[in-house]
């Protein structure tokens, strides 16, 4: 199908108006939907954005929708995917109007409270409310096995009683806070203990009342965080079937949202029927490329899929549909995967300039590991000179290496030696580096063994010469499946769709070729 000229939306641009939508929906959304609304403005074409039809309009109001959507589908990934996530409270920008608005109007609120309990009698209007608000705080942390401690909350803050005593000059205020204090003390988590304790330590009661609703707050952010920790595992399979709903929403308003899922996997369908030519014997070279294309299943195809995401050149390349939410993700563990192959060529060089003296001594390869990361931090940075720091690190190499020698009674390096290892060193920065390209080639099949074994419980074996780095490939390889795994569980109709179409297409033109020969 030929491309529309006039098409208000390349596909680029489509991919890019969600992609901001995921990194900015979850803290803007209001401000992500006006970007989008930009970025509709017709624009260039590249000649490698995939064909397709025109999308229909889109009102704003579906906009909207969508933009919502995405906004809920991102934070219900963010807590399954990410094991670490953690709500936190929000914070304004310093000089923000929002903060100096906040600011002005809860100085105006304590003020107003501190008025009352010091007029003559006292005042505590202001007070009891507060109290009413802790209460309702307190019970909130119960369980429904908490039948003694809802009892005792519900006794000592009995609001029309405190009430009745403020007006006959009865309430001892004092005793209330002090209640209170002891059962968030009960109720916090161990982590809160010591803003309980100096809670103790404040005499004043407004300042005490202030520091009480901080450190609710943080009480309360504790018990959300375990309410997601807790559901996490029994979220998964909701998130998933809830991420693939909101898809499905999104693609019915933009009709072409797999563009670039089928190209990235017609691609790697391409790649694995070649590198399976290149692996059958001479004698059937001259069928080799029915061969290569008709052991093609979708499975496979999937995960030369994944495998490239981690060669993805993400400045001029967009990234697939499906995997955008993950795209900083994907690059991390892309930009990880370039540090260990610059640390594994490091250690590969060193043990064979150095021979079986240094292989087993303990402690020594870490020492070379913690001086390469050191040194290949911001490695990724525009303004780092990477081969400035392999010279260092071929400095520091060659006098851990000399060091270790000696102590261990060998005789140190020769200037000769120590200078081929520092060149050998320096040469890891050439993408045509043989070394490199082994360790990279390993690398690369371990992560495609593990993705195919990945439900078995062991890990594959570790390839030859990746022993010194199969502690950090092994993290790297577990995070990267998970992430894999989970995108599967959503996205793989979509996927099994897609490579249905170019699996049958690849086959009819095989058998169109083996009918003319």
């Amino acid at each position: 199908m030929s491309q529309n000229p006039d098409k208000p939306h390349s596909s680029e641009e489509k991919l890019s108006g969600l992609e901001d939508g995921q990194e900015e929906s979850l803290d803007n959304p209001d401000q992500s939907i006006r970007k989008r609304i930009r970025q509709g403005a017709p624009g260039s074409h590249r000649d490698d954005t995939p064909k397709s039809s025109p999308p229909r309009p889109v009102s704003i109001e579906e906009l909207m929708e969508t933009a919502k959507g995405v906004t809920n589908m991102a934070l219900a990934h963010e807590i399954v995917v990410n094991g670490d996530f953690q709500i936190k409270p929000a914070e304004l920008p310093e000089h923000s109007l929002e903060k100096k608005v906040r600011d002005i109007v809860h100085k105006a609120f304590w003020d107003c409270l501190e008025a009352q309990l010091k007029e003559d009698p006292p005042t505590y209007d202001h007070a009891i409310k507060l109290l009413g608000e802790i209460k309702e705080n307190l019970l909130s942390f119960l369980l429904p096995g908490h039948t003694r401690l809802r009892s005792q909350i519900t006794e000592v803050l009995d609001l029309d009683l405190i009430k009745q005593e403020a007006e006959n000059g009865a309430l001892d205020i004092s005793k209330l806070v002090e209640f209170v204090i002891g059962m968030m003390g009960t109720l916090c988590a161990p982590a809160r203990d010591e803003e309980i304790k100096k809670l103790k330590d404040i005499n004043e009661i407004v300042p005490l009342f202030r520091a009480i609703f901080s450190v609710l707050d943080l009480m309360k952010m504790d018990m959300a965080n375990f309410a997601v920790s807790s559901i996490r595992p029994k979220l998964m399979q909701q998130s998933a079937e809830y991420e693939r709903k909101k898809f499905q929403e999104f693609l019915e308003k933009q009709p072409n949202s797999l563009d670039l899922v089928t190209r990235w996997l017609q691609e790697a369908a391409d790649d694995l029927a070649k590198l399976r030519c290149k692996m059958l014997p001479p004698h059937c070279s001259g069928d080799g490329a029915t061969g290569g294309a008709s052991a093609l299943c979708s499975t496979a195809v999937q995960n030369q899929a994944y495998l490239k995401l981690l060669k993805w050149d993400h400045v001029n390349r967009p990234f697939p549909e499906t995997v955008l939410m993950d795209q900083t993700r994907f690059q991390e563990i892309q930009l990880e995967l370039e540090q260990l192959l610059l640390t594994g060529t490091v250690l590969l060089v060193t043990f064979s300039a150095a021979g079986s003296a240094l292989v087993d001594m303990p402690g020594f390869a870490e020492k070379i590991k913690t001086i390469v990361k050191v040194l290949l931090t911001g490695m990724h940075l525009p303004s780092f000179n990477l081969q400035e720091s392999l010279a260092t690190i071929g400095e520091k190499v060659c006098a851990e290496v000399n060091s270790c020698l000696s102590q261990h009674g060998f005789a140190p390096f020769s200037a000769e030696r120590e200078t081929g290892l520092k060149g050998q060193i320096q040469a890891a920065a050439n993408p045509d580096n043989t070394i490199s390209k082994l360790i990279d080639s390993r690398i690369e099949k371990f992560l495609e063994n593990y993705l195919a074994s990945s439900h078995q419980k062991s890990l594959p074996a570790i390839p030859g010469g990746l022993g010194p780095i199969q502690r950090e490939l092994e993290e790297i390889a577990v995070k990267y499946v998970r992430l894999v795994n989970y995108n599967k569980m959503v996205f793989s109709p979509y996927y099994d769709a897609v490579l249905g179409k170019i699996l049958t297409k690849g086959e009819s033109q095989l058998v169109g070729k083996s009918e003319e020969s």
